[in-house]
């Protein structure tokens, strides 16, 4: 019996692996389905959404370009004044400097960090294996009252402070829908280091045959997403540093 017993928990040992990976691309297969599809996903080529963040009881509209490129902006209206909060063309990071409302260039460190994060568009989740990535099964767990699925994402290790770390996401997908409602990632510099920055997502809206949360929170601050354009036309000056701030750094 006890011979029994060890060859028992050997082939259990043996096909948990593969077993837990083919369960983790069901889950995936499964929020990508239910969200119109791999192949529509796949030809998503850029997205426009704008929003309304309430930050310490501030509203703020937000306006958010991502392409799959790599190119991205952020707005914002403050007080009846837009600005460039955070943008990249490929290249160049760049803000806005709150204290001056001149164009500031990011440091090679942020910028770098920045390059990575472009292969999440429009999920890091989508084509992970192509991407790098991997992901692991945790298990499940229940989060504010709803049955998960936990995952594990490991994705490029960033930089911080000159050194490469682990860059580790855990995202929590609701197990009736199969789509990701909660997200956690560890803080890695600043007085929060080491603490979790949790996210959440729900309120899934159908915008083209896709799905996306129109309902996001994190840190306390929540994002109610407006309006959603898939496809948008835009034009690359959008997102380059200014040529007159460009010139103005020349003369320095």
């Amino acid at each position: 019996m006890k011979i029994l017993k060890t060859l028992s928990i050997l082939l259990v040992t043996a096909f948990a692996v593969p077993t837990q990976a083919q369960t983790v691309d069901e889950i995936l297969n499964n929020y990508f389905e239910n969200t119109g599809g791999i192949e529509a996903w796949n030809k998503l080529e850029a997205m426009q959404m704008t929003a309304m963040a309430n930050a310490q009881g501030m509203e703020i509209p937000v306006t958010v370009i991502q392409t799959k490129d790599g190119k991205m902006l952020i707005k914002i209206n403050f007080q009846g004044q837009e600005i460039v909060q955070q943008a990249y063309d490929g290249e160049t990071m760049w803000a806005t400097n709150f204290m001056t409302q001149q164009p500031e260039k990011a440091d090679a460190e942020a910028t770098a960090n920045m390059k990575l994060q472009t292969k999440d568009f429009p999920s890091p989740f989508l084509n992970y294996k192509e991407k790098g990535f991997t992901v692991e099964l945790l298990g499940e767990e229940v989060k504010e009252g709803t049955e998960t699925y936990k995952i594990k994402l490991t994705q490029a290790p960033r930089m911080v402070d000159g050194k490469e770390v682990p860059n580790v996401s855990f995202y929590y997908f609701e197990k009736e829908n199969f789509v990701p409602i909660m997200s956690e990632t560890e803080i890695p510099s600043g007085p929060a280091a080491g603490q979790m920055a949790v996210s959440t997502m729900s309120d899934y809206q159908e915008v083209d045959g896709l799905y996306f949360p129109f309902d996001m929170g994190m840190g306390g601050q929540s994002i109610m997403v407006k309006d959603i354009v898939l496809n948008p036309d835009l034009e690359d000056a959008m997102f380059a540093f200014p040529e007159t701030a460009e010139g103005e750094d020349d003369k320095d």
